[in-house]
This record gives C-alpha cells, sequence and structure tokens, in this order.
C-alpha cells in the first residue's frame, strides 16, 4: 500500500528548520522512479474522481509531484510562488506563518474562469499555505475541487481550515 511504502522512504530529520521540529524529508521519495510513479498514480485515481480541470502546485516542493501529476491527468499545471518570482500580472495573498508571514502569487491568466482545480503540496500541516492558495484561485476565477497531499501531520488540524473551500482532501500518508 502506499501509505506504509511512503512512511518506510520518508526520512525523519530532528531540528530542521529549528530545534524542535520533526521535519518529514520528502527527497528519500525522489530517488526511486517507481516509489514516485506509485504516488503520481495514487493521486490521479483520487484526482480524477474530482474531475479536475487543472493542477495547482505550490512552491517548491508542490511541484516535484504536481507537474507528473498534472501530465498523468492531461490537464495544465499552474504553480504558486513565492512572492516576486512570477514574471507577468499576477495576484497575491499573504498568510501567516509560526514565525511571521509571508506572500505567494499566481499569474492573473493562469486559469480558464470557473476551472476546476486541485491544489497540491507535498505536506499538509497547519494548512495555511494551502489556504493562501485557495484565496488565489478563487481570486482569479478558479473553483477548487479539492486538495491533494503526499503527507499529511493530522496533529496540527490543517485539515480543518481547508474545509471552508472543499471537503475533498487527498493525504497518501497520515502521521
Amino acid at each position: 500500500m502506499i501509505s506504509e511504502k511512503i512512511k518506510s522512504t520518508v526520512r525523519d530529520v530532528q531540528d530542521f528548520p529549528k530545534p524542535g521540529i520533526l521535519f518529514k524529508d520528502i527527497t528519500p521519495l525522489l530517488v526511486d522512479f517507481r516509489v514516485r510513479r506509485q504516488i503520481v498514480k495514487a493521486l490521479a485515481v483520487e484526482a480524477r474522481k474530482l474531475k479536475v480541470e487543472a493542477i495547482i502546485g505550490i512552491e517548491s516542493r508542490g511541484f516535484l509531484f504536481g507537474i507528473s501529476l498534472a501530465d498523468e491527468l492531461n490537464v495544465p499545471f499552474v504553480p504558486v510562488r513565492k512572492a516576486g518570482k512570477l514574471p507577468f500580472n499576477k495576484n497575491k495573498v499573504e498568510y501567516e506563518l509560526e514565525y511571521g508571514t509571508a506572500e505567494i502569487e499566481i499569474h492573473t491568466d493562469a486559469l480558464v474562469k470557473g476551472s476546476r482545480v486541485l491544489i497540491h503540496d507535498d505536506l499538509l500541516a497547519t494548512g495555511g499555505t494551502a489556504v493562501a492558495a485557495a484565496e488565489l484561485v478563487k481570486s482569479i476565477g478558479g473553483d477548487v475541487a479539492g486538495f491533494g497531499f503526499i503527507i499529511e501531520l493530522s496533529d496540527l488540524k490543517g485539515r480543518e481550515k481547508l474545509l471552508k473551500y472543499n471537503t475533498n482532501i487527498i493525504s497518501l500518508a497520515a502521521y
């Protein structure tokens, strides 16, 4: 089962990026092309049920599987990037971090109005970045069909924040 494969492959890194944090490092998943393919296939099975018309990938780890997922579904991939990284007309949202604030952006012409999108990132923790991405999708006329994550840190209750946008939340491995 994909959940067990992910859990046995992901590396725990103590005290990163700061003391007291146990970081879930997905880079070992990238080494084995068979595991990468299984992850994309598992996400695609669930995304097809939602009839998504685009994949939104959140910088930067959301790009790693998001592009492959979009290819698997034959739909566009739309990057959501950190502020100042997109070159064209864009909308921006500020969101809270545990240590301050951050901003992410999307091009204003990235989606056809009414497009059903899956917002993808590698990990769901507190949900702040995914909520900001949902606000960006709404700001350019997209419809949040759901969210997709490889890993979910259930104790941090990010899922609860996403329910405002959609109850379709895919997570392949929950901790």
